[in-house]
């Protein structure tokens, strides 16, 4: 790899943008989706290995390419250290993300209540999701049932590139909540990205439930699988 390849492919890490790495086999020569020009056979099969997060070899006509894929890493960002993030926590955590709680409420979040797993905030979300700064390798779950922690989070995370934003709350909380998320200036288009009620339809009751719910429509948005809501 030259200099200059290595300096740009450091940069778009460090940007948070996801590049794919493209090294043409047996001559070595190399190129860095999507910045370099690539064919349209090529392009795709590096979206491809971007979107599956997995290298791959693959054969285009007379040329071989290896492609490898450098994603920023996945990210939760829960508000509201509840009884469902402690159940949700874990099971993100084993599923590759980096998870952030984020409650100004220092008695709920506590690391004995959520465990070792996980980075706690205690700063006001609005101000902890600005630091945050969600990208498109990032997922949003707010969860206190307090507009005044939920709805500021959501008005960063709607604002951003964040490829999940789900909501715990009943189909009229939502309704409330929209309403206020309207006045507040946000788009139709940005709040139709709101997943809500949060989760999975598969009859979650339970705390533990909720959380299995929240992570498989997680990993339906991240894979483009099934994305009906639950009622809650």
């Amino acid at each position: 790899m030259t200099p200059e390849l290595l300096q740009r492919l450091q940069a778009a890490r460090a940007a948070k943008h996801p590049v794919a790495l493209l090294t043409r086999l047996p001559d070595g020569a190399q190129l860095l989706f999507p910045e370099d020009a690539a064919s349209p056979e090529l392009a795709a099969e590096a979206r491809a290995a971007l979107d599956s997060d997995a290298a791959r070899n693959v054969a285009l006509g007379i040329e071989q390419w290896f492609i490898h894929p450098h994603n920023p890493p996945l990210r939760l960002i829960v508000i509201g250290a509840v009884h469902i993030a402690q159940a949700l926590v874990p099971m993100a955590a084993g599923l590759g993300f980096a998870v952030t709680v984020v409650d100004p409420r220092r008695a709920f979040a506590t690391e004995e209540r959520m465990g070792g797993r996980v980075t706690i905030s205690t700063e006001w979300p609005d101000e902890a999701m600005a630091a945050l700064a969600p990208d498109s390798r990032t997922a949003v779950v707010t969860l206190t049932h307090d507009p005044k922690l939920d709805d500021p989070a959501l008005e960063v995370a709607l604002r951003s590139p964040a490829f999940y934003i789900g909501a715990l709350g009943s189909r009229r909380t939502h309704a409330k909540r929209i309403a206020r998320l309207t006045e507040a200036g946000l788009t139709e288009a940005e709040l139709g990205k709101i997943h809500a009620p949060v989760g999975l339809d598969i009859g979650a009751v339970t705390a533990p439930e909720i959380a299995v719910s929240i992570v498989a429509q997680i990993v339906a948005s991240r894979r483009g699988g099934p994305k009906k809501k639950a009622d809650a």
